[in-house]
This record gives C-alpha cells, structure tokens and sequence, in this order.
C-alpha cells in the first residue's frame, strides 16, 4: 500500500507512522510516497534523523550504531537524507536522540540541504532571465508560443489534437521560467519552516 503525504515536522511524522504500524501497516520505503508492507499491528517506537553519507561504508556504519542501541534501520538510504528507525528491543532509551539539542540537529541539516537546493535554482533560473527567456508578451499573446502552422485556422478534432499535444511545449517555452520560480519559493519556504522548527526545538533544551 501507497500513501502521498508531506511531512516538515518529524515529531507529527514519527507519531503518524506509529498510528500506521498499530493499524497494521509496516513502514517498508519511503520516496516520493510511503510505501507500506501489511503487517500485524503492533505498538512501536519510530523515530526519524536526517543524514547524508559521502559513501556506503559511512552508511552502515551508521546504521550499525544504532542498531547496536537497539534501534533497526527500516527505510531510508545513503543519499535520501531522511533515515527511519524502528526500536528493536526493549531498551530504557525510547528515542535515539540524547537531548533536545541533538534532536534539534535535524531540522538544521535539513535546513542546509533545503537552502542549498534554492541556490542551485537560483543559479539555473539567473541565465534565463539573461537569455530574454522572461518575456510579458507572453502572457498578452500566448498564441505566439504555438509553432504548429496554421493552427489557429483548424477546427473540430483537427485543431484539439494539435492544440493539447502541443500545449506542454508551448508552456515550457514561454512560462518554463515559472517553474523554476516556483520551486524556489518552495525550498525557500521548507528552509525557513526548517529552521523554525530548529529553534523551536532547541529551545526545548534550555
């Protein structure tokens, strides 16, 4: 089973995917959805980190320590950044973190990871604005954007199947930049919720 939600708090993350197991379904990946195995529910402990590995050897490494401490690795690789762990066996630690300060930790590394990203788009978006890709007459003539010879003379079945496979082109050529835009403000945003989330959660500690 499959399910697509966005997370930016661990905590509310950590609590859901709890939920999940006691309803009977195992955590088994996690991409650009939740991928979960049936299983027999069951009350656990899932807590969420977040880490980058430079190679795999770092990554089991990292992986073994904790499940030296009781804690078994269940999704999440080298390069994904979020790492998920299930306790294993009953242990006095119910989180694998020492203290707020290091549970704060997380959101900062997020918040470098979301800000380097924006930049990488902001450095993509830059020579587009140069290139004259970024043009009004395109949102006064968007007819303009349409290769297709004669299309606008076409009528019935002729002119829709021009006119919709022809769409996408037409948009990425004239408005490609806005997508661009966009997803800058969106790291933008994950950057700055991250880092609240970051502050907040070191205040915990003092």
């Amino acid at each position: 089973m499959t399910k697509f939600k966005i997370f930016l708090n661990y905590s509310k993350e950590e609590k859901w995917l709890e939920h999940m197991s006691a309803q009977g379904y195992q955590l088994k990946k996690v991409s650009l959805v939740y991928t979960f195995d049936f299983a027999p529910p069951e009350q656990v402990n899932i807590r969420i980190d977040y880490r980058q590995f430079k190679n795999s050897r770092d990554f089991l490494d990292y992986c073994s320590l904790f499940e030296d401490s009781g804690w078994r690795h269940i999704a999440g690789t080298k390069d994904s950044g979020a790492q998920y762990f299930k306790k294993a066996w009953d242990t006095k630690a119910d989180d694998i973190f020492s203290d707020a300060a290091s549970r704060a930790g997380r959101y900062k590394r997020l918040a470098d990871m979301m800000m380097s990203i924006s930049i990488a788009f902001i450095v993509i978006l830059f020579p587009m604005f140069l290139s004259g890709s970024f043009q009004w007459e395109n949102f006064l003539n968007p007819k303009a954007l349409y290769l297709t010879p004669g299309l606008w003379e076409m009528s019935g079945q002729t002119f829709w199947r021009h006119f919709w496979f022809e769409t996408p082109f037409a948009l990425m050529r004239g408005f490609g930049w806005l997508f661009w835009l966009l997803f800058i403000f969106s790291y933008v945003f994950f950057t700055i919720k991250s880092w609240t989330l970051y502050k907040k959660t070191l205040k915990q500690s003092n």
